[in-house]
């Protein structure tokens, strides 16, 4: 143990800490080979929601030479605690310290964790900055949806690992054994080339990146003859089995239940979503699969809720008669289903109505735009008859509330597009009270826009703040009726995020300040100081407003350019093309191929793309 039990009667939720979770696993230090702690940099809650890290702690702990364990960001007072009695952050199955291991792996799926990252190294006493780490320190590495843009990381971080990690990190196993093996005639430099030829891991100190003049970024190439100039996003080609023996956590966290994922990516093609282009292509799980992996979870977990997990749930093939054959297989198990990510339409409606177990409380959807003219430019084609059809489809089947989610500072928005918002959402509160006879509960949730990497809008400028507030305002005068709540994103947390996201290697001073002045959990809204970045970036000499709110031209060289993540810059230059011409470009999983770039790896895709070509012959 390498910490005193008595030290948790001192911190909020002391289960966070003490491990000892059903399923979790606890092998033997001492007969293990290789040791890896997996590293969510959050409060234990939102890391044991997390759908990757479970995956990972399968593959890895399946390895009978691998020891893994987890650790999750200790919350304000535990870090207060520990710093002030000298005590090593340690993992939870062993309480070994993170010093003590060979690998440390971080899941970064949220710009805002950036410096919850520092924090986890500095409590761990391990140096923050790679460049300062010998041999006798941990190798650091990353993965997760940040990683698409590694740069503002590059200073911490050993490796990154790009895509899918599931066939990867086996392939990651195999050179460090035989580092391992090695022992002291093998230094951390020779492992650091030798991944560097592993497609999908990029290892930033092998690369020099040079600017231009006036600030721009020019280019980053590799100095050894082991590092790739383009490092190719991993993708599995089959889904893996799912984990239908995760830990279960003694304390309630944010998704409390179960989680199959039955379908990977998502070919709908909005084109402000990250997450629809870096996990294309669509990969399905086969139905007696998704069955027999439900019966697990309830036997394995005692799970009476299980979430069928996906980019975009209701377009997974036959969903109404897999929910439906869920639900008679284990009608004696009072399961309930939870069916996130549904598009809007009544089918989905019907879908939800026919789930078992479940109360009428509430639906979500996603508009995300108030007017039809803003949907065709994000891609996301939905009419506004369609939505109030929804509604009230809903409403007549006895649905008391809708939550809704709208963006603003979309590209090309305008006031009349935010007048829009408003009277749909009256419209919607209308249907409600005509439907029901009484006033029906809305929930609007405001997002701003941030333009991200490898879509079709990373280079688009993000609107400011004062244009921001104003629209928010606007909102609020406009949905002054009872009965509709609405909450909206702080514009500062999301310039932040839009500096983080699109940003370079130059940014990493920055994170190290802002963390040096005490911004850790940026991502909770008590703790999010935005005067210390503020003074971050004044003291390195960089203007947040540079990578936010500055529009890109087309030729201009983009820091995160060297990640293919199988989408070709053709591909996402013609979509912002066709956005800015109010184009709407179709599914191509129902529709003639858009040649977005992935029938270079994908047989599918490859095929679909033959059979196109053909047919213009």
């Amino acid at each position: 143990m390498t910490y005193p039990d008595n030290i948790l009667h001192q911190v909020t939720k002391p289960a966070r800490y003490t491990g000892g979770e059903w399923n979790s696993l606890v092998k033997d230090w001492d007969k293990t080979h290789i040791r890896i702690a997996l590293a969510y940099p959050d409060v234990y809650e939102i890391g044991m929601s997390n759908l990757a890290l479970p995956i990972l702690y399968d593959l890895l702990n399946s390895q009978p030479d691998v020891l893994c364990e987890r650790v999750y960001a200790p919350w304000v007072d535990m870090g207060t605690v520990m710093q002030t009695k000298g005590i090593p952050l340690f993992s939870l199955e062993s309480k070994h310290p993170l010093k003590d291991f060979d690998i440390i792996g971080f899941s970064l799926g949220y710009e805002l964790t950036c410096t919850n990252v520092l924090h986890m190294l500095h409590l761990a006493q391990i140096p923050v900055l790679a460049s300062e780490r010998n041999d006798a320190h941990p190798i650091v590495i990353a993965g997760g949806t940040c990683a698409l843009n590694p740069e503002p990381m590059a200073d911490f971080i050993d490796f990154f690992v790009i895509g899918d990690g599931e066939e990867v990190l086996l392939e990651l196993l195999d050179s460090f054994r035989d580092w391992k093996r090695r022992g002291k005639e093998a230094p951390r430099k020779q492992l650091l080339r030798q991944v560097a030829t592993i497609p999908g891991i990029y290892v930033p100190s092998l690369y020099q990146v040079e600017y231009q003049a006036d600030g721009l970024f020019k280019s980053i190439t590799p100095t050894v003859a082991q590092a790739r100039p383009s490092i190719q996003r991993r993708i599995v080609t089959k889904l893996p089995p799912p984990v239908t023996k995760p830990v279960v956590p003694y304390i309630e966290v944010v998704h409390d239940r179960g989680a199959i994922e039955i379908q990977r990516g998502c070919s709908r093609g909005c084109r402000f979503c990250q997450a629809g282009t870096i996990y294309r292509p669509v990969r399905e799980r086969p139905k007696e699969e998704v069955l027999q992996a439900v019966g697990e979870l309830i036997s394995n977990c005692g799970y009476d809720e299980v979430s069928l997990v996906s980019l975009s749930t209701s377009d997974y093939p036959h969903i109404d008669e897999l929910v439906a054959n869920l639900s008679h297989r284990y009608r004696h198990h009072n399961l309930a289903l939870s069916l996130p990510s549904l598009r809007i339409d009544s089918f989905s409606v019907r879908l939800m109505d026919s789930l078992p177990s479940r109360r009428k409380t509430g639906l979500t959807f996603a508009p995300e735009a108030g007017s039809e003219r803003l949907r065709r430019i994000i891609n996301k084609s939905i009419r506004d008859e369609e939505l109030l059809e929804t509604a009230a489809t809903a409403f007549d089947r006895g649905w008391i509330s809708l939550k809704l989610y709208f963006m603003l500072g979309l590209p090309t928005e305008t006031t009349d597009d935010i007048e829009d918002i408003i009277q749909l959402i009256n419209q919607v509160s209308s249907l409600g009270r005509k439907a029901k006879g009484k006033r029906p509960r809305i929930r609007v949730s405001l997002a701003t826009f941030v333009p991200k990497p490898h879509t079709p809008f990373q280079w688009v400028a993000q609107e400011g703040e004062p244009q921001l507030n104003s629209k928010h305002e606007l909102l609020k005068q406009g949905l002054r009726r009872k009965g509709i709540a609405l909450s909206w994103t702080d514009p500062k947390v999301s310039q932040l995020e839009a500096v983080l996201s699109r940003g370079d290697r130059r940014l990493g001073k920055v994170i190290y300040r802002a963390w040096q002045l005490g911004s850790t959990f940026d991502a909770w809204s008590e703790h999010f100081h935005y005067e210390n970045w503020l003074r971050a970036f004044e003291e390195a000499g960089i203007e947040p407003d540079f990578y936010a709110q500055r529009e890109r031209p087309l030729d201009e060289p983009l820091p995160w350019a060297h990640i293919d993540v199988g989408l070709t810059t053709a591909f996402l230059k013609r979509e912002y093309q066709r956005a800015l011409a109010g184009r709407e470009t179709p599914d191509c999983r129902y529709e003639a191929c858009n040649v977005c770039g992935l029938q270079r790896w994908q047989p599918q895709c490859r095929q679909k793309h033959q059979e196109l070509s053909q047919s213009k012959r």
